[in-house]
């Protein structure tokens, strides 16, 4: 085995033991993100857990709050008890923020949770003479310094598909942003249409 041989042998075995390494470290970040989420409605969960009545006072609080909001539909959803989860709150509009905000909290995303998010506007992608649609929710949201994302100003994020007959808290399958788009450099309709295109395609 010649000399290139073996450098290319060592370098794709460095690259292999790179790769190995950086989806341990996510795994584990993401991980403990999952936990520190958990923990945020630990108080709510133990007293469903428990059996103590539960209403929409005490709840509203995590409704509101955008990082606990999805969170606790899903577990009221699963107890029983989401005909108490705020009206307000009960929106598509809400419920891709929430699921937006934790998503771009994950290590592999934004690693935090914007300081700032706005909601655009509803984008509706398909046929009207076969009435079909996916629709997606669009957002844009800035963070502060020192974020490495803060020089990048308001930036935009999708939140979609969900169809005619989908309800506010269903699972979107392709919650996405490209992070490096500023909201100034492009349209929600043209940033829903890339991720209908782009990422919709992966699943």
């Amino acid at each position: 085995m010649n000399r290139s041989v073996i450098i290319i042998v060592l370098l794709f075995f460095v690259i292999q033991a790179f790769r190995i390494y950086r989806h341990s470290k996510f795994a584990k970040a993401n991980r403990m993100v999952s936990r520190k989420r958990s923990k945020r409605i630990q108080p709510l969960y133990d007293k469903l857990r428990s059996g103590q009545p539960v209403t929409t006072t005490d709840i509203y609080d995590y409704a509101k709050n955008i990082m606990t909001r999805e969170m606790t539909f899903k577990i009221l959803q699963r107890n029983g008890n989401a005909a108490i989860f705020p009206n307000e709150f009960n929106t598509f509009e809400k419920a891709a923020e929430s699921n937006l905000a934790n998503w771009l909290e994950f290590p592999t995303e934004l690693n935090t949770c914007p300081d700032e998010i706005e909601y655009i506007k509803r984008v509706a992608i398909g046929h009207s003479s076969e009435n079909i649609f996916y629709y997606y929710e669009v957002f844009k949201f800035r963070v502060d310094e020192p974020h490495r994302a803060a020089k990048k100003g308001w930036i935009l994020g999708v939140v979609g598909p969900y169809f005619n007959d989908s309800k506010p808290y269903d699972h979107p399958g392709c919650t996405f942003s490209r992070l490096s788009l500023k909201s100034n450099n492009g349209s929600a309709e043209q940033e829903a249409q890339w991720v209908h295109e782009n990422i919709l395609s992966w699943l």
